[in-house]
């Protein structure tokens, strides 16, 4: 062969063998490609990752960031033996080893099952693989999926702990929706509120068919308001408003209960056309509200602390959970335009029990028709019929600052003139016809007592011939209580001052016509009597001498 012959084949050799060697490349057994998706073996575990035999001469090796798909800890999850199927992300690396993919070889099936989801609004579970201040990150089906916080049901966007709640949902396994697909720019969003409010939908369904009013059911507080308590019953929730959690006033809702608490529930009311449920804490435990009050009777004295005024009234604290009511007209025995002219929310008050109503869980109270008996006992009142000093064991029942030395102690009446004076003098206004009616009463009573005891002694030391002059005193001492019951008449009939008055000055001059009376009355009878014996003249001077010469003569 001769050299010009030779030498076109050269260029010809060369092409035919880099060709060769390429197809020599791929058509030679156990060789990896990248991006090809290949079956393994699980070999074991290393501080790299999963050791997978892949066919080929050198193992290839799953790093943890590339089988998240697994959920946390996943490579506890797969054991020696397992066949997994992994990409083939280095045919080789500088260690010798072959480097693959779990999650992305699980993800091209991912973004399919994905896309179905997306399509019918499927609700699925996901483990939470990674957090971080903006939501949760979670990985479906070897696909990396973002939940952000405001698509979280669990936490509050607004919780000043909601870094620390995310972080505990690490590991946790959660109900999800798809809201957001778009492959080409490997974004997933999910939803875990879009999920639950379906789930809730349909659980909240089924409960309201089976819920009853009137029913007592068990459930756990989901959430707190300002104005009330929501419970889940099941997978409906309900509210329990401000005015059904206790039977006590004046606590907020997070002083009584926290989330999550498991909790007794009465269902008050149910509307299944808005599919709203109405509970009751308080009334779910009756027997607290029962157990106190059958040791109440009707007319009894109580002592309890105002718990909050109202324009109707004052609220009462007395034992526990129980609580009544003093309509603002059982206040004080005056007109008053408001419970506060006479109490104050913490004031201790003695208190008369008037009314029980078991199937309102309602007491009626009355502080004015309990002043007699709390007086008896040691309360002292001021003219509006505020208590202004206690007992002594009941500042120390209810822990009530010691008495005040510039307030007197009042002397307890040991007689009925002492209680009406009194009476009279916490009165400080002198139009009252009450007051009035009770000073002219005093002053009728003091006088026809001297004239009553001045009769008794006539009656047993006087001489036989004054028997007449002794009538007359009685007759007028008769006259004197004529007077004291028309006084008092007059007061209790008279509303207004001015008309006590005058209808008193009225009937005291006709007193006095009446004893006027009773005085002519009495000489007319003794001049009768010295008529009958024997005398001539009409004059009584004369008329009285012939009884002493009669008297005389008998003595001689």
């Amino acid at each position: 062969m001769s050299a010009d012959t030779a030498q076109p084949e050269t260029p010809a050799i060369e092409e035919m063998d880099m060709g060769a060697l390429l197809e020599m490349e791929d058509a030679q057994p156990g060789q990896l490609r990248r991006g090809e998706i290949v079956e393994g073996m699980v070999m074991g575990a290393s501080p790299d990752g999963l050791i997978v035999d892949v066919g080929t001469k050198t193992e290839a090796v799953i790093p943890q960031s590339e089988m998240l798909s697994l959920g946390v800890d996943g490579a506890a999850k797969l054991k020696a033996g397992d066949t997994v199927k992994v990409m083939v992300l280095q045919p080789s690396s500088s260690e010798g080893h072959a480097i693959v993919s779990l999650d992305r070889a699980r993800g091209e099936e991912g973004w399919d099952t994905l896309a179905v989801r997306h399509e019918s609004g499927e609700i699925f579970d996901a483990q939470v693989t990674g957090h971080n201040r903006g939501g949760i990150l979670v990985n479906v089906d070897g696909v990396n999926a973002f939940v952000p916080l405001s698509q979280i049901d669990s936490v509050r966007r607004d919780d000043p702990d909601a870094a620390g709640q995310l972080a505990n949902l690490v590991g946790n396994s959660i109900r999800l929706k798809v809201i957001e697909l778009n492959r080409k720019r490997n974004r997933v969003i999910l939803s875990e509120r879009a999920a639950m409010a379906e789930v809730r939908k349909e659980q909240k369904d089924k409960v309201l068919d089976e819920l009853q009013e009137g029913q007592i059911r068990t459930g756990r507080v989901s959430s707190i308001t300002d104005f009330g308590v929501f419970v889940d019953l099941g997978g409906a929730d309900g509210l329990a408003h401000m005015t059904e959690l206790t039977w006590e006033r004046g606590k907020k809702a997070k002083e009584l209960y926290n989330v999550g608490d498991e909790v007794q529930a009465y269902i008050l009311k149910i509307d299944r056309d808005t599919k709203k449920i109405s509970l009751s804490l308080k009334r779910a435990q009756p027997e607290k509200w029962d157990s106190t009050v059958n040791r109440f009777v009707i007319g009894q004295i109580l002592i309890g602390r105002v718990t909050k005024l109202m324009a109707f009234g004052a609220f009462v604290r007395l034992d526990g959970p129980v609580e009544g009511l003093i309509h603002i007209s059982e206040l004080s025995n005056r007109r008053i335009q408001h419970p506060k002219d006479v109490v104050k929310e913490g004031d201790v008050v003695p208190v008369k029990l008037v009314r029980i109503e078991k199937d309102r869980h309602r007491l009626g109270l009355s502080l004015r028709q309990a002043r007699n008996d709390a007086e008896a006992m040691g309360f002292q009142f001021d003219a509006n019929g505020a208590v202004i000093d206690y007992p002594d064991d009941v500042r120390e029942q209810f822990q009530l600052p010691p008495r005040d030395a510039s307030v007197p102690v009042r002397r307890q009446p040991k007689t009925a003139q002492e209680a009406i004076e009194q009476a009279v003098s916490r009165d400080p206004e002198p139009i009252s016809a009450f007051a009035h009616a009770f000073a002219q009463a005093l002053e009728n009573a003091e006088a026809g007592s001297v004239v009553a005891a001045t009769v008794v002694d006539a009656s047993v030391e006087a001489p036989a011939e004054a028997d007449t002059e002794a009538a007359g005193a009685v007759e007028a001492a008769a006259a004197t209580a004529l007077v004291e019951e028309a006084a008092a008449e007059a007061a209790v009939e008279t509303p207004l001052a001015e008309a006590a008055e005058q209808e008193t000055v009225a009937e005291s001059s006709d007193a006095g016509e009446a004893v006027a009376e009773t005085q002519d009355s009495s000489e007319a009878t003794a001049a009768a009597t010295d008529a009958e014996n024997g005398a001539t003249d009409g004059s009584p001077a004369e008329a009285a001498a012939p009884s002493e010469g009669e008297e005389s003569a008998d003595g001689s």
